[in-house]
């Protein structure tokens, strides 16, 4: 069933509070497991959200402000890599990933319909609508809280 934009806006704006409860059902001890090479911990999951969202916030500008403009890609896993996500503190990434959510949230939920087909140039995507933002923001952590579980999962069998 595909959701309405009013819809997604809502799962986005729940994105934070999700990944927060998520994170009260695993024990402390479980966020550095790795399940596998190349595989994220939970710690660097949670330093990625802040580091996703702050990307999502500048894009979501950047097809509302400045159609057309250019979006900058990253590579996830080198920045997990090169910046030391494990190094990085959970409680201020987690505040920075629903203070930027929060703001955005704020600016996407009464936009007029027009701005929804506003696109920014992507060198990875061909056509970066605001609304395929959203679609791709409204269930990123949805989709990491999934991966979580999994981890935490791994965890318990391993032990």
């Amino acid at each position: 069933m595909t959701m309405s934009r009013k819809e997604k806006i809502e799962l986005f704006r729940n994105g934070h509070a999700q990944v927060v409860a998520a994170l009260r059902e695993f024990p402390k001890e479980s966020w550095q497991y790795r399940p596998g090479p190349g595989k994220w911990t939970i710690h660097e999951i949670i330093i990625h959200l802040a580091d996703s969202e702050a990307n999502a916030y500048g894009r979501c500008r950047m097809c509302i402000g400045q159609p057309g403009g250019l979006l900058m890609a990253y590579d996830q896993d080198m920045w997990a890599e090169k910046l030391n996500y494990h190094s990085q503190s959970i409680d201020t990434a987690l505040a920075l990933f629903g203070a930027l959510r929060q703001s955005t949230w704020e600016l996407i939920r009464d936009l007029p319909n027009e701005l929804w087909s506003n696109a920014a140039t992507h060198p990875e995507h061909s056509s970066y609508t605001l609304d395929r933002w959203l679609d791709i923001y409204s269930n990123h952590p949805v989709k990491h809280v999934a991966q979580m579980r999994r981890n935490y999962e791994q965890w318990k069998s391993s032990k």
